[in-house]
């Protein structure tokens, strides 16, 4: 943000001051006031922004075009401000600045009598001319409290005069880095984060007061600045004391070593009962005969042409930061009206408690319906865990996989199980015969192998849907915390009947696959004569009693059949029990896995439509419920930011009112202009 050319002129500012330049002041002569008359459209301008810093705007993160004073200790800060304003302010030892001076000069040609108002803590205090410093030190006492100690909490002074330039300044305690007794030890540190709070933002001009009895690079004050404005393009210069040392300052503001952007004003404050009237008479004799002095451009010296380049400089940063500053304060008011109109309605009867209660209600079952039912997530778009039907299906695969893998065939010892059974069943009877209580007895072996798989998926699965049934519910509840406790509640007994609900159907089914072989699905007599297609060329292997014992097996693999030659009295039946079994066993492991994804879905339906919404209203209507008037009682959080948010657009609505007459005041000015 420029506000200099290389020339040291303002540019790219609105043309709002009087072309001609300041009234000079010659000795012997009545003095004109400090800044001659300049356009009408710079008063509304600024009262523009002084209006919005009483309103404090900047708390809502909008910056305020500011020239803000810095110096370091006993560099005359004090005096500059008084000679801009022509009234005494507190001087002494130390530091004579403990808060923010807000300072506002307003012409007013019209008034005979100055008017001075000391604003602070809500209060506004006129005062006179001659208890103004003492009233600065009671005030800056109430606000900071007795002794040395600071304060970032700003106190402003309205000075209405005749002569005085139209100006919004902000003084700032003198920059010190060692306590002195009284001080609290860290008092650089508080000076420091006060000055760069105001001097941080672009909108900032700093007023760098500078003694001429020092060198430049060696300020603190410079130092700061050069941290926030490297280029200098918003940092103005004025060198106070030049009468005490003038040796060598014409290089020093020529040379420029410390990139002061807008420019170098040297200036001879008030010295001791000096009258403003004198000190400005002194001033203009010192750089008008001074054979080192005069040598100065007159374009850098005195406090009328301080003046002259504060009121400029002053009107081009609020030209160039209005319309933003509108912009910020239109943006800002939208989103808090939009936040504001987002929070929950406040309840004031149980009948508008009610009818948010079903509303809640009836989104988070519509959410729930999405999620879990239906396998959108337009809802959770980014979280991978709120799209639960892929969830589900990835954990039904992992389940399925899992059962196919407990009985996974050990081809050395194959047919071994089924022959030991065979054996263990032997009975007087006819030879050959396979009975129906051998293969029951294989199948029992098999089923409880693979029985605790079941319950541990329900178990998973459930603890998965409580997990997002509960993030579905407490996210329709957010604006209604003294319900999250019984949804929450709610939702956690719901999904625990639930599992057990589950836990049960799975023990129910486990035992019927135990109980009984059944099934019409026509897949079984097919694989089983597939595979018993085989048998005839298994059994040959086991009468050739020579070396050649290896076979292949479908649905089995390679194995060697040598270890099953003792054992072939049986081995033509265990043959086809164990292919009767793995016919079956897909058959019951496809049933399990599909059975499963029928009750959980139809469990999950269950839950969604009827009942988790009499489980909710259960638990609110008990004794530990509260009942639904519990609703009326308003979160504190939301109740906070409910309040604040009104704060806030009350303050911007009275902003945007302040912008909009100012611009009306413009506005009809320049009509007046026109015609």
């Amino acid at each position: 943000m420029a506000y200099q050319n290389t020339n040291g002129c303002i540019s790219d500012s609105i043309e709002i001051l009087d072309p001609k330049p300041l009234a000079v002041v010659a000795s012997g002569v009545v003095h004109p006031p400090i800044v001659a008359s300049f356009n009408d459209r710079i008063r509304p301008l600024l009262d523009c922004i002084d209006k919005l810093r009483h309103l404090n705007i900047m708390q809502e993160g909008i910056q305020l075009p500011t020239i803000v004073v810095v110096g370091d200790q006993s560099s005359g800060k004090s005096s500059v401000l008084e000679s801009l304003a022509g009234i005494s302010l507190p001087r002494g030892q130390g530091i004579c600045t403990r808060v923010p001076l807000v300072m506002r000069l307003q012409n007013d040609p019209n008034i005979t009598a100055p008017s001075l108002q000391l604003e602070y803590n809500n209060k506004s205090l006129p005062v006179d001319e001659i208890g103004i410093a003492d009233a600065i030190i009671l005030a800056t006492d109430e606000i900071a409290g007795h002794g040395k100690g600071i304060s970032n909490y700003p106190l402003t002074l309205v000075v209405k005069k005749n002569g005085v330039p139209d100006l919004t300044m902000v003084d700032l305690p003198g920059i010190t880095r060692v306590a002195v007794q009284g001080q609290p030890e860290d008092i650089y540190e508080q000076i420091y984060d006060i000055i760069m709070k105001y001097i941080v933002p672009e909108e900032s001009i700093i007023l760098n007061v500078l003694s001429a009895t020092v060198d430049f690079p060696t300020c603190e004050s410079i130092r700061m600045s050069q941290k926030v404005d490297k280029t200098g393009e918003r940092t103005l210069a004025v060198v106070t004391k030049a009468d005490k040392a003038p040796e060598g300052l014409l290089e020093k503001v020529t040379a420029d070593e410390v990139n002061i952007g807008l420019g170098y004003v040297c200036v001879r404050n008030r010295i001791g009962n000096e009258s403003y009237e004198e000190a400005r008479s002194d001033e203009e004799r010192l750089f008008s005969t001074h054979p080192l002095l005069s040598k100065i451009d007159k374009s850098m010296v005195s406090v009328p042409v301080l003046a002259q380049k504060l009121v400029r400089i002053q009107a081009s940063i609020i030209s160039k930061c209005l319309p933003e500053i509108v912009r910020k304060i239109n943006d800002r008011l939208a989103a808090n009206l939009a936040e504001l109109n987002r929070l929950p309605q406040h309840l004031t009867s149980v009948a508008e408690a009610l009818t948010a209660f079903m509303r809640i209600l009836s989104s988070s079952k519509d959410s729930l319906k999405k999620i879990l039912l239906s396998g959108e997530f337009d809802e959770y778009p980014d979280e991978k865990e709120m799209h639960s039907a892929a969830r589900i299906v990835e954990m039904l695969n992992q389940y399925s996989n899992e059962l196919h893998t407990k009985n996974f065939e050990r081809v050395d010892e194959f047919l071994m199980e089924e022959i030991m059974v065979l054996q263990e069943s032997k009975g007087i009877g006819l030879p050959n015969f396979l009975p129906r209580g051998v293969f029951l007895n294989v199948l029992q072996r098999k089923v409880k192998e693979i029985a605790a798989s079941p319950e541990d998926f329900v178990g998973k699965l459930w603890n998965y849907l409580e997990r997002v049934v509960i993030i579905v519910l407490m996210h329709h509840c957010e604006n209604y915390p003294q319900l999250q406790s019984s949804t929450r509640r709610a939702a956690q007994n719901l999904i625990a009947k639930k599992k057990n609900e589950s836990v049960d159907w799975v023990r129910e089914i486990i035992g019927m696959e135990k109980l009984t072989d059944y099934t019409c699905n026509p897949d079984y007599l097919t694989t089983y004569s597939k595979f018993m297609a085989q048998q005839h060329t298994f059994m040959e292997i086991m009468n050739d009693h020579g070396k050649y014992s290896v076979i292949s097996l479908e649905g089995i693999g390679v194995i060697d059949v040598g270890h099953l030659r003792k054992h072939l009295d049986v081995v033509q039946q265990a043959f086809d029990l164990k292919m009767r079994m793995m016919a079956y066993w897909k058959i019951v492991l496809m049933r399990l896995v599909d059975s499963m994804a029928l009750h959980i879905m139809f469990s999950i339906r269950n839950m969604i439509n009827k009942e988790m919404e009499n489980e909710i209203i259960q638990d609110l209507m008990a004794p530990h419920g509260g009942g639904i008037e519990r609703m009326l009682d308003e979160s504190p959080l939301v109740a906070e930011k409910r309040n604040r948010l009104k704060k806030s657009v009350k303050l911007l609505k009275e902003s945007k009112e302040v912008v909009a007459n100012i611009m009306d005041r413009i506005s009809l000015h320049d009509d007046h202009e026109r015609d």
